[in-house]
Parts: C-alpha cells; structure tokens; sequence
C-alpha cells in the first residue's frame, strides 16, 4: 500500500533534488514532523533527506535547532524571524544544501497574537534565505497538511530556480 502522505509534490522534489543531488533537513514546529515523514515516504528519500528535528516547544526550538534565546525573546516562536532562524539551524546542524523551517498556529485557540492558521515557513538554501508568510484555513489536520503542502511547493521552485 502506498504511504497517504506521500504526494506528487514530494516524489518531485526528492528527484529534484536527487538529480542535483543535493540534500534537505527541517525543523518543525507545528507540523511536527509530518514534512520529514512526508518526504521519507518516497521511495530513494534516504539519498536527500539528511534529518528532522521536531521544535514544538521553545526549549526544542534553542536545543535543538539553535535558535537564539534572544529572538524568541523578542519575537516569538511563531514569527519570520523564528521561521528563518530554524531553516538556518536544520541546515547546519543536519549538513543540508536546503533547510526548511515550519512554526505556526494549528489551533484549536491563537497564540500570541496570532490567529489560528498563521504560518510561517522559512527556506534556507546554498546562496540566501526566503521567508514566506501563510495564513491557512481548516482544521489543525488541514492547517498543518496545507503547511507541509505548502513548503514542497516553494522549496521545490527554489531548488529550480538554483
């Protein structure tokens, strides 16, 4: 049986990356993982998908990925700056061409400030890092789903455009 995560975006991606071969990790927050499980559905994953760290908290997010303590200080776990701060940490500390970070809200209730389905998505590649502003609608299986969806369909462009 085939793996239900596993979408046409992600198989084009791991040969996408395949072909350059080049490598990708991820720190997630509120999709906890479900990108890296995503991506490791496809068959021949193991050759790009170098790790995945799951910062659902802001202590994970410090120990894990790197992130300042500062910056969350000031901004927040749920903000660009975080967003970038975890694609530049998986990258590094998981030796990658390509980090993606993830935080947001799924809900059910908003989070400091931010109202349920605000995403943000931070990609970190060999030259510069983008940060993209999300702002999702659904349930908190939708919400992290569109997340996900949402990061193979930039990364793949970004990896492209390289």
């Amino acid at each position: 049986m085939d793996d239900p995560l596993v979408t046409d975006d992600a198989r084009a991606l791991v040969a996408d990356l395949t072909v350059r071969r080049q490598t990708v990790a991820t720190a997630e927050s509120l999709t906890a993982g479900l990108l890296a499980a995503t991506l490791a559905g496809v068959p021949g994953a193991s050759v790009v998908l170098r790790g995945g760290l799951v910062t659902y908290t802001v202590e994970s997010k410090i120990e894990l990925a790197g992130v300042a303590p500062e910056l969350l200080a000031d901004v927040g776990p749920v903000a660009g700056p975080t967003a970038r701060a975890l694609a530049v940490g998986a990258q590094q500390r998981c030796g990658a061409t390509w980090g993606v970070g993830l935080t947001g809200v799924a809900g059910p209730e908003p989070h400091g400030g931010h109202r349920v389905g605000t995403v943000f998505l931070g990609v970190a590649g060999p030259v510069d890092t983008e940060v993209d502003a999300l702002l999702l609608d659904g349930s908190r299986w939708d919400i992290r789903q569109a997340a996900v969806h949402a990061a193979l369909l930039v990364l793949r462009h970004l990896v492209e455009q390289q």
